[in-house]
């Protein structure tokens, strides 16, 4: 009952989030035909040139992502993904898209706080919003990449795509100020530095390490002894990413829930890191 409970917990965070982030597309951001970061943007372009419906547009350039990323990623991460596209696109068709404000300016911000709201949740949930965030969590199983570099770069595009079609350079700067604080809002609810190192203390090492290992990642296991108890343990140490921190805590909490997880914030990794 209490893995259920987590799920429907879950379900219920994605759903929320998605509510938040279709409220920021359509309160103030496609009113004013400002662009949002992602594949989400990529939507929003394509529906301002052609008055295409953006949600759909939205769920249709996701659809070859999430293919992608359940052979790569694998389910969970995935299908919490999917929820929140699916919820966000339905959200879009009963959320009234109404000028809420006349400035651009503030449209870009409070557009951009209530996406970061919902993504935040999203990814507080184990999942997220689709798009580049899955295009990011791939590149990281491969690479050792500045993935806020790289997104950064694909939203770039974007935007200068905008400012071309639009002849009107304003809605282009609007835009990267709405994904600014957009990335400062998730950074304040999620988790800041890309790369965690756990520690894992449990005398259950044999089924939290064949658990982890379900998803390629590289794991240390350190005999270790309490120091009070004077009882043997095993000690895990592993550096993930953001994406997956809260599906690896859950795995750990599921198997020995009185285990000791110490999360530190990785500056840096040098040598394999997260090589197939």
């Amino acid at each position: 009952m209490k893995i259920r409970f987590s799920s429907v917990r879950e379900w219920l965070a994605v759903i929320g989030g998605a509510v938040l982030i279709a409220a920021g597309f359509n309160g103030f951001l496609i009113p004013h035909q400002l662009l949002s970061g992602g594949v989400s943007g990529i939507s929003m372009l394509i529906g301002y040139v052609t008055s295409w419906n953006i949600g759909w547009l939205y769920l249709a350039l996701n659809l070859p992502l999430f293919i992608w990323g359940w052979v790569l990623i694998g389910r969970r991460f995935v299908t919490l993904s999917f929820l929140s596209v699916v919820a966000t696109v339905v959200a879009m068709q009963l959320v009234p898209e109404a000028r809420f404000n006349q400035d651009p300016m503030v449209a870009s911000v409070f557009g951009g706080v209530l996406v970061g709201l919902g993504t935040g949740v999203s990814f507080r949930a184990g999942g997220s919003t689709g798009g580049f965030d899955i295009i990011g969590s791939i590149v990281l199983r491969k690479y050792d990449f500045p993935l806020g570099l790289f997104l950064f770069g694909l939203n770039g595009v974007v935007i200068v795509v905008l400012g071309l079609l639009e002849r009107n350079w304003d809605y282009a700067l609007y835009s990267m100020i709405s994904i600014f604080v957009t990335g400062k809002v998730i950074d304040v609810i999620h988790t800041r530095h890309m790369k965690i190192t756990a520690f894992i203390v449990s005398t259950k090492k044999d089924e939290i390490l064949g658990k982890l290992l379900t998803v390629p990642r590289g794991i240390t296991v350190i005999e270790s002894q309490g120091g009070y108890s004077r009882s043997g343990n095993h000690m895990l140490m592993t550096v993930t990413t953001r994406y997956e921190l809260h599906g690896l805590l859950k795995s750990v909490r599921d198997i020995d829930p009185h285990a000791f997880v110490n999360m530190v914030e990785t500056v840096g990794v040098m040598g394999l890191f997260r090589k197939d």
